[in-house]
């Protein structure tokens, strides 16, 4: 097995190959998510777009693997892992910490001399510039769960599973780590489209808070409220694709270019 191969198993699921498609679609879970959770918006756009789900360390297959903690280093993992699939232009779509890593990815491109991302997608985050002190990473596993089931992103039966609790803790308190620790580091904005996607009562993001991504690129900005809360993409799954599709086909014919 080959160095790439060994990292694109690791990292990169391709669950509908899509070998005609004029682009990649890098998608990058929530905290404690996994790559299965964009396995529907895979399906959705196969053929026309081809998904790249990221599968972090520490759950499912990768289960026995210590999580990452820093956000910066995990960055550095996947993008090195992404590293076969240049030979297309990419996408990057991440919702909540993923939406973190997706502007990370973007600025690593941008720093390898890479062209941008054809469009950043940044869902159910903040951005980067806009502080807030969180210690969901200390609270004990009572109060992690706690905060899961306000989020409504996880299945009920899982969270009131105690064996799988023990399997999925780990991952879910390294994930909390890697993002709250995380501190941006300004510099050079990008110059690609940024399309932004955020719950009306979301309690993690201000309409405000969501409209600052504005201030991370020179290209176009588009700001997208839809009702529901923190995982409002899971309850308008058909409408977050349907803006993904569109905004993907509007570059694809523009060839590909943001």
């Amino acid at each position: 097995m080959t160095q790439a191969s060994t990292r694109e198993d690791l990292w990169v699921r391709r669950y509908h190959s899509a070998p005609d498609s004029p682009m990649r679609l890098v998608c990058l879970p929530h905290a404690g998510g996994s790559s299965t959770f964009y396995f529907p918006v895979s399906k959705a756009l196969s053929p026309a777009v081809e998904v790249l789900a990221i599968q972090y360390p520490g759950r499912q297959d990768r289960l026995a693997e210590p999580g990452i903690e820093s956000l910066p280093e995990l960055a550095d993992r996947i993008f090195d892992a992404l590293q076969p699939f240049m030979d297309r232009p990419l996408a990057l779509f991440g919702h909540s910490m993923g939406a973190v890593l997706a502007h990370e990815l973007a600025l690593r491109m941008r720093g390898a001399g890479l062209p941008d991302p054809v469009r950043l997608f940044v869902s159910g985050r903040r951005a980067p510039t806009c502080r807030r002190d969180e210690d969901i990473r200390l609270r004990s596993d009572a109060g992690i769960l706690n905060e899961l089931k306000a989020l409504h992103g996880t299945d009920e039966a899982m969270l009131n599973d105690p064996d799988v609790l023990d399997m999925i803790m780990p991952a879910i308190r390294s994930d909390y780590r890697a993002v709250e620790s995380y501190r941006f580091a300004s510099g050079t904005p990008l110059s690609c489209p940024v399309t932004v996607l955020t719950g009306d009562d979301d309690p993690r993001v201000t309409p405000a808070e969501a409209e600052l991504w504005r201030d991370q690129t020179t290209g176009e900005t588009d700001v997208h409220v839809f009702p529901g809360g923190h995982f409002f993409l899971a309850d308008r799954a058909a409408d977050v694709v349907s803006l993904v599709a569109d905004r993907l086909a509007a570059n694809a014919a523009a060839g590909v270019a943001g």
